[in-house]
């Protein structure tokens, strides 16, 4: 009858930690599009109202942290992509929506490249998850859209997600230079004259 109460009370811890590792990783995503990949440590415990042991208990390293937050990122971008069609006014507007979802990734994204540099093939695997997760997403948001007579049928995910990446480029090393007002541009030229 112990090993079951144990067994019970086990079940809500991990259901805490997930959450905890959730509020960490929102937190750090936050943090990294702000101030980038090299936010410190206890600026992201601050956020996420944890103490820094806490963080280093979950992501020993700080790769560890940028990888986590990435693939959390990832899949957030994934789900929101369906949310969104099924809440937004339009399917233009839910692609724009994502859109900006998909900007904030990426401008964290870029830090990751300079820290997974020495390790060619971990990033390899992780851009190939981006690709096998978003890339279809964004398909349907743009299927849905072309479907309801709103944007010209002639793009691809793939070519849009690079097109938009393109224009993220640089947007960390230049205050001046507004990414996010270039790719609201792009998304809106999308659109078919009504």
């Amino acid at each position: 009858m112990n090993n079951e109460g144990a067994g019970q009370t086990a079940r809500p811890k991990r259901a805490d930690a997930r959450r905890n590792e959730e509020t960490l990783l929102d937190a750090a995503a936050a943090l990294f599009v702000t101030s980038g990949v090299e936010a410190p440590v206890r600026d992201i415990a601050a956020k996420a109202g944890v103490g820094t042991g806490t963080i280093y208990r979950h992501f020993p390293t700080r790769a560890d942290l940028i990888i986590a937050v990435y693939r959390h990122q990832v899949e957030a971008c994934a789900e929101a992509g369906p949310a969104l069609l099924a809440s937004s006014a339009s399917p233009h507007a839910a692609l724009g929506s994502w859109i900006n979802l998909f900007v904030d990734f990426l401008v964290t994204k870029h830090g990751l490249a300079a820290v997974l540099r020495s390790d060619n093939a971990g990033f390899d695997t992780l851009h190939a998850y981006f690709l096998d997760r978003l890339v279809p997403v964004c398909t349907q948001l743009l299927e849905a859209a072309d479907t309801a007579g709103e944007i010209h049928s002639d793009i691809e995910a793939l070519q849009l997600m690079r097109g938009v990446g393109n224009l993220c480029i640089g947007a960390d090393s230049d205050s001046r230079y507004d990414a996010r007002r270039l790719v609201d541009l792009l998304i809106a030229g999308l659109r078919l004259p009504h």
